[in-house]
């Protein structure tokens, strides 16, 4: 008996630990102030109408990657959305949805380092042949106030 109750303490001493690792593991990296600079390409545009860059300063955790790019935001993409499709130490993958039903489709990556957080987002107008992407390079540069 003594023995049974021994290895149910210790299998219960695994379960503990694990569920904390898996809990710490899950929980976003706590907000930073980051210095951005977005780049929006559209290659079907000309030539002066092509590129655009903006920059900011933002508050944002990895719980925010998915609604970083301000695009996704616009009225012809209001019903779409990136939904997790991985998660590695330093690379996420998202999936673009949409629910409308007009073929639109995307993806976006982002590459996670301690200096510098890159992600880039692909979208494919359903129905035409217009391809779109926004680039977002942001820099840490401290603590949200």
């Amino acid at each position: 008996m003594k023995r049974q109750a021994r290895k149910l303490v210790r299998n219960c001493s695994f379960l503990f630990v694990a569920l904390n690792l898996a809990a710490v593991a899950a929980e976003p990296a706590a907000p930073r102030l980051y210095e951005m600079s977005t780049e929006t390409g559209m290659p079907h545009m000309e030539e002066n109408l092509r590129y655009a860059v903006a920059k900011e300063r933002r508050c944002m955790s990895t719980h925010d990657l998915s609604s970083a790019f301000w695009m996704l935001r616009d009225v012809s993409l209001q019903d779409c959305k990136l939904v997790k499709a991985s998660q590695e130490a330093n690379a996420a993958t998202y999936l673009l949805e949409c629910s409308g039903g007009h073929g639109t489709t995307g993806d976006a990556r982002w590459e996670l380092a301690p200096e510098r957080i890159t992600g880039t987002l692909r979208v494919r107008l359903g129905g035409k042949n217009m391809t779109f992407y926004q680039r977002i390079t942001a820099r840490p540069v401290g603590d949200c106030g």
